[in-house]
């Protein structure tokens, strides 16, 4: 009897070990297949003879998938389950990244869109499967997913060009090599496929039938993610050349993006866990927003950078815990696993939406000044609205119950 017990408990463990594993790799596929392009785009530009506006859609196209693709997602959940979805997803995801690297314009877009589409249905049903899987552990999870999405994020923003011309590979292969996390990720999920084909029928799905769009805190909840995307893609579009236009090297000024992507990680890890443990996330919210304002601020002011170094790393830090803060809201606000994907397909839908606009709002203002007090302006201003939706976010209540 002892013998059977030690068995069963080893099977458990190894079962969730291996699901553990497999959340790891799916996180770790949810932004490389984007950040990898970014220092990339020159060579994408040359060799398929392409404009500026046009290259510009590689980034844009994704962010849109997202917007549109969020609240279909637990949808398909509801019908098929967590697991098939995400494998599903997956294998679309590595399609797009072999399609896009084929050699034409038409695949480049194709596959772009394909890239967007299964990392959207990702984004989306990861919360819902660590609520579903992980109830009493939302916050470490959470930690744990949204630490190696970043860390991979990073390093897929750094190790492009090296790869593409310090090994000579050539932009194709270095956006193919990026498929290897992918197939890996598919690899360690196929065990969840057979264990969600045994379970699917034992589980009652309860969808909200489109109520979350009603509950004020499910909009509090989005609005929140919303502004911080819209932050941390401008950010990502803009901080360079803010830099350099304040006499910053342009080699220093990218580097600086890379030093707030790094400092990000850490805060990125400790937030869902110190979430997952307080009953409201209030005063989280409150320090998140002040060191946004305080970053913004600070680049606004200081016009001789002499303190840009503290600047980025605020904004690094607040970026870090603002995006994984979003992510554990999904789990903590929601009773059930379902009500946790609805109100993620409904938080990233708005959020990447925002996303989107983001860099193209600021960049015209940029365009209409001739200044970057404006667009700093406008940033500070984000920061506020974070705050009032974050204060909200943060109460220590769940959709659908805070209205009746």
């Amino acid at each position: 009897m002892q013998a059977d017990y030690k068995k069963r408990t080893s099977s458990v463990m190894t079962r969730s070990i291996i699901l553990v594993l497999g959340i790891v790799f799916i996180a770790a596929n949810l932004r490389p297949a984007i950040t990898s392009v970014g220092p990339l785009v020159e060579s994408i530009q040359g060799d398929l003879l392409l404009s500026h506006g046009v290259v510009g859609l590689i980034t844009t196209i994704p962010l849109l998938a997202f917007a549109v693709l969020s609240p279909l997602a637990p949808k398909l959940s509801q019908t098929y389950g967590n697991e098939r979805v995400l494998f599903v997803s997956l294998m679309i995801l590595c399609a797009g990244i072999w399609l896009r690297s084929s050699g034409s314009v038409t695949a480049l877009f194709i596959g772009t869109l394909l890239v967007g589409c299964g990392i959207a249905a990702c984004n989306v049903l990861l919360p819902g499967l660590i609520k579903e899987r992980f109830s009493n552990k939302v916050g470490l999870m959470t930690s744990v997913y949204s630490t190696s999405m970043g860390t991979w994020a990073a390093l897929a923003s750094g190790l492009s060009v090296p790869i593409s011309q310090g090994l000579g590979l050539g932009w194709q292969v270095t956006l193919i090599l990026w498929s290897l996390l992918a197939i890996i990720a598919i690899i360690i999920w196929i065990p969840q496929i057979i264990r969600g084909r045994q379970t699917r029928n034992k589980k009652a799905v309860t969808p909200t039938n489109g109520r979350i769009w009603r509950s004020g805190l499910a909009w509090q909840v989005t609005l929140f993610m919303g502004l911080q995307s819209f932050a941390f893609y401008v950010t990502v579009a803009w901080l360079p050349e803010l830099l350099h236009d304040q006499g910053m090297a342009v080699a220093k000024a990218g580097w600086m993006l890379s030093l707030s992507q790094f400092v990000s990680l850490p805060a990125n890890f400790l937030t869902p866990l110190l979430a997952g443990r307080l009953s409201g996330q209030r005063g989280m919210v409150a320090v998140i927003s002040v060191f946004y304002f305080v970053g913004f601020g600070g680049l606004l002011f200081d016009t001789d950078m002499s303190f840009v170094v503290l600047w980025v790393i605020c904004l690094g830090l607040c970026q870090g815990a603002s995006i994984s803060l979003s992510l554990t809201f999904f789990g903590l606000r929601a009773r059930t696993a379902s009500q946790a994907s609805e109100l993620s397909g409904m938080a990233q839908s708005i959020g990447y939406l925002l996303a989107a606009v983001g860099p193209l709002l600021i960049g015209s203002l940029y365009d209409w000044t001739h200044s970057w007090v404006a667009p700093l302006v406008t940033l500070l201003v984000v920061s506020v609205l974070l705050l009032i939706s974050g204060l909200g976010a943060g109460r220590n209540e769940y959709v659908l119950e805070d209205d009746e």
